[in-house]
């Protein structure tokens, strides 16, 4: 992932309340159950860092983020880096209501290129990894939870 490249921009709408969407980006344990079941801890306040790490085969990554922007049940923005490489991203989740429905826009910049060898960082498995997360196990998780 470059800054030169197109922004990853993923999009899915719910049939819930835009009160449970936000809880399930921002509560730490609704994400440990479609995001990252690793993630130590997460307050959705800006400054608040966290980290916690991800094996793929061989390689570690020790995701990085720092909450840089909050608006309840609208919007939260954080950083996103790996101890191991360079490179940086932000990550904005950002929520729309009309109606019974909520629209969830995750939008994600690169600010400083990652390493263009490591296939996990190519564009096209971050757009694949967004979409997964967002279309398949945030949208399965909001939807078998609609109580």
């Amino acid at each position: 992932m470059k800054t030169t490249d197109k922004h990853i921009v993923v999009e899915e709408t719910f049939t819930t309340s835009i009160e449970k969407v936000w809880k399930a980006i921002t509560n730490v344990i609704e994400m440990r159950l479609w995001f990252f079941d690793n993630i130590e801890s997460f307050i959705p306040e800006v400054g608040f860092e966290t980290q916690f790490l991800v094996q793929v085969e061989d390689r570690k990554y020790t995701h990085r983020w720092k909450i840089i922007e909050v608006v309840p049940n609208k919007k939260i923005s954080y950083t996103w880096n790996y101890e191991e490489y360079p490179g940086d991203a932000s990550v904005t989740f950002e929520l729309f209501e009309k109606r019974d429905q909520v629209t969830l826009k995750l939008s994600l910049n690169v600010i400083e290129d990652f390493p263009s060898d490591i296939p996990e960082f190519t564009i096209e498995s971050c757009q694949a990894g967004w979409n997964y997360f967002i279309k398949e196990r945030l949208k399965g998780y909001l939807e078998s939870n609609l109580s």
